[in-house]
């Protein structure tokens, strides 16, 4: 985790490697608090809650049905009131494990991914079994079990009723105001011809309005090709377009990461229509109800739930070292005062969320004179890639060089993290010098906060190739959990202890 000081330098790489580029909407601010996510954020509320409102009707009605049955069927009179009563009595835990029960369901999702009457009913079934249990173990008395088959049966008939209302209603209204979505196909030859023939004319309601094609052989007279793959920039630049989506059948690797990378740039979704091998192992959020296949990509922002969670750990974690190693911060400012002169904590420069720089703390590990001899030692870096490493830097301290073998080094990071400059978990920052030699295709690392350790750390350290270590962090943004980051926590502690790859 240890990582040496920089080279001086006066000019930021980060802005220098700006000019020229497309705007970037990340540059604007942190994309929470941007306009079109608020604004998305703000549809996304006023939905869920028509949802649960129309689901806890459906509820209600549903249950109140089934008591209306039951008397029935044993002959006695319909007492409303009383059935009333007796709804009341169950229905603030009923309210509560539906929502959450829907919510597991992802029954509250986006309008395109969000379950059909199938999962309503499984969802049902499940609060019904949340609810005998709940009930009996409370002493609740049902008179007779087979209300709740009843109740699941009719509540999940209102429910379905009140949402396919909703959804033919809602999709009324975006039609009538004109809402499309404005898609930009990318891909070569016969298929692209078959994806623009299997889409499909809508998604979810929503039509598709299919602005062209980037293509740097076919020529399709169904839709305008509007020039090659190195156009894409130029066209998500000029063009107002809500989704990219490509054939990743005919491009490689890396040029899927740089149409994906670009779009992102531009607050533009990517949906991919992978190869039929690809099904197996592909990570990617399927979007139904299209003749071809697609899949989302998501930039990794953290936003809503997940970034409170996130930031909620990140918070009591840091608070917990401070207060915690108080006795070994003040040891280690002891033995850097000892054994070199110069200030106890080295402030560095880094590049972090939106590709912005901030000011890192470490414990000082080196001489002070570090940054500039740095210079005459670029010939023997021992790193792959942008890295700056050298397993026995003649800049190192006594002192520091045991700080670094145990990383303890950057454990003043957490003041970062308090600063909401940084994480606890996340891509490594790096320094200047090793920023301004990346390629474009590493930059979507900088779409989320930078973190005090990660997956480099516990997965090979300095050992690895840059490369590898990039696509380590891709693996970590596309697949974040706050149990993922209590796993790096945990399993970075033997592979500091083990020194792997620590120099």
């Amino acid at each position: 985790m240890a990582d040496s000081a920089p080279a001086a330098t006066s000019d930021s790489p980060v802005d220098s490697l700006s000019v020229g580029r497309a705007r970037d909407i990340r540059s604007a601010g942190p994309y929470v608090l941007s306009r079109g996510a608020l604004f998305g954020l703000a549809r996304r509320i006023a939905s869920i809650a028509s949802l649960i409102f129309l689901d806890l009707c459906g509820l209600t009605l549903g249950v109140y049905g089934a008591l209306a049955l039951r008397e029935l069927y044993h002959g006695h009179a319909l007492l409303w009131g009383l059935l009333w009563t007796q709804l009341t009595d169950l229905l603030p835990f009923l309210i509560l494990i539906t929502v959450l029960v829907f919510w597991q369901a992802r029954l509250y999702g986006a309008r395109e991914l969000r379950g059909g009457f199938g999962r309503i009913l499984a969802s049902l079934v499940i609060v019904a079994l949340l609810t005998l249990a709940f009930g009996l173990g409370t002493g609740h008395d049902f008179t007779t079990l087979g209300i709740f088959p009843t109740a699941v049966a009719l509540a999940a008939t209102s429910i379905g009723v009140f949402r396919a209302s909703y959804e033919a209603l809602t999709g009324n209204v975006l039609r009538m105001a004109g809402v499309r979505r404005r898609a930009l196909l990318v891909g070569e030859g016969e298929h692209l011809t078959h994806l623009h023939e299997t889409l499909g004319s809508g998604r979810g309601g929503i039509d598709y309005e299919f602005i062209g094609a980037v293509s740097d052989t076919t020529r399709n007279p169904q839709l305008p090709v509007l020039g090659g793959l190195a156009e894409v920039p130029r066209l998500l630049t000029t063009r107002n377009i809500d989704e990219v989506i490509v054939t990743d059948s005919d491009f490689s690797e890396r040029q899927v990461i740089e149409i994906v990378e670009q779009a992102h740039r531009q607050g533009v979704k990517v949906r991919i229509a992978p190869k039929t091998t690809e099904l197996l192992t592909l990570r990617g959020e399927y979007i139904p109800g299209q003749g071809v296949p697609l899949f989302e990509l998501r930039p990794p922002f953290f936003v809503g739930a997940e970034w409170v969670a996130k930031r909620g750990f990140d918070l009591v974690v840091s608070v917990l070292v401070i207060l915690v190693g108080l006795p070994v911060w003040a040891a280690i400012a002891v033995a850097i005062k000892l054994s070199s002169r110069g200030p106890i904590l080295y402030r560095d420069r880094r590049v972090g969320l939106n590709e912005r720089e901030f000011v890192m703390f470490k414990f000082r590990t080196m001489q002070v004179d570090a940054d500039v001899r740095q210079a005459d030692l670029e010939s023997v870096n021992e790193a792959d890639g942008p890295l700056f490493k050298i397993r026995d830097d003649p800049r190192v301290t006594r002192a520091g060089a045991l700080l670094r073998r145990l990383s303890l080094d950057e454990i003043p990071q957490v003041l970062n993290v308090l600063r909401g400059e940084m994480s606890l978990v996340g891509p490594r920052p790096l320094r200047l010098r090793d920023y301004a030699k990346l390629e474009d295709w590493h930059r979507k690392r900088y779409l989320v906060l930078p973190g005090m350790t990660g997956l480099w750390q516990i997965s090979g350290r300095s050992s690895l190739t840059f490369d590898d270590l990039v696509r380590l962090d891709f693996y970590y943004l596309d697949n974040w959990s706050i149990w993922l980051d209590i796993s790096i926590l945990a399993k970075t502690i033997p592979a500091v202890l083990a020194a792997r790859g620590a120099y």
